[in-house]
């Protein structure tokens, strides 16, 4: 029996709801980039462009650089956004949108995210480019899935006793990367570090213009967790959500965090356009070696 059209929901062109694609329409080496206007600054580097479209925030152009079939989504803000982008990317290449029936064989796409950060860490400056070695899921989108298979649950339980972490929130959950798209992408250039993605940008990330926070302290103790030499070097909103989604559907992922701000040093970049730039460049040009 077919997936329910209430599961899987399709336009009348045939195309999956939200991302308007077509199996036809995507690359298996993907880059995500959270804002819409950000994919031509991507794209401007194809020698040439076959595909466009557009729906809400997601925006996708899919061309050639240097004889590498490459595809550009943008998938706005937030874990939520990612579970909407990577479960249809996934079911646009593993599932037969006619049948409704799930693919004999399985597609293995290359995802990798481009997006802008906040270091956590005196050491990792501004203007830096960070490879996320593990993402840190504080969010709790990720618990509506089976993740035993993925979680690193020695980390997470340490996390927790470190940040006397409340029970009333979601269980953090640890994920790695793929270390073999990592192994491809990172170089001398590039830090790592487990990057933590939390549910929203204000209370979520410890700011405070009029609401109080659960636990004012929180941030303080993110800086200061380290587990066997492994440091959360980040704070941003979509790693964890990419990585555990990625993991749990067969996918490579990884996340490259341009530093822009340095908040325990309180810096900012004086033109974070350029570093953006560099990563755009660095990590196109790594995924066609």
């Amino acid at each position: 029996m077919g997936i329910k059209q209430s599961e899987l929901i399709l336009n009348p062109d045939g195309s999956i709801y939200h991302l308007n694609l077509r199996p036809e329409h995507i690359a298996n080496n993907i880059i995500f980039v959270g804002d819409q206007d950000r994919v031509n600054k991507v794209t401007q580097h194809f020698d040439s462009i076959e595909f466009t479209t557009q729906k809400r925030e997601f925006k996708t152009t899919t061309g050639i650089y240097k004889n590498k079939r490459i595809s550009v989504i943008s998938t706005g803000i937030g874990p939520d956004n990612i579970d909407i982008v990577i479960n249809e990317l996934d079911a646009l290449v593993n599932i037969n949108l006619e049948t409704r029936e799930i693919n004999k064989n399985h597609t293995q796409l290359n995802i990798v995210r481009i997006g802008t950060s906040g270091s956590l860490q005196k050491d990792i400056p501004i203007d830096s480019i960070l490879l996320s070695s593990h993402a840190l899921d504080i969010n709790g989108m990720l618990r509506s899935y089976q993740v035993d298979e993925i979680s690193h649950l020695d980390i997470e339980n340490a996390f927790v006793k470190h940040t006397n972490w409340s029970p009333k929130k979601t269980y953090p959950l640890i994920v790695s990367n793929s270390e073999k798209l990592a192994a491809k992408i990172a170089s001398e250039k590039t830090f790592t570090g487990i990057t933590a993605t939390a549910g929203g940008f204000y209370g979520p990330q410890g700011r405070v213009l009029r609401l109080t926070l659960q636990d004012a302290d929180l941030n303080n103790k993110i800086d200061s967790f380290n587990f066997n030499g492994n440091r959360i070097t980040n704070l941003e909103m979509e790693t964890s959500a990419i990585y555990g989604l990625s993991k749990l559907l067969g996918h490579n992922a990884v996340s490259m965090n341009a530093i822009i701000a340095n908040r325990a040093n309180g810096t900012f970049s004086e033109n974070p356009g350029k570093i953006v730039a560099d990563l755009i460049k660095y990590t196109l040009d790594k995924l066609v070696e």
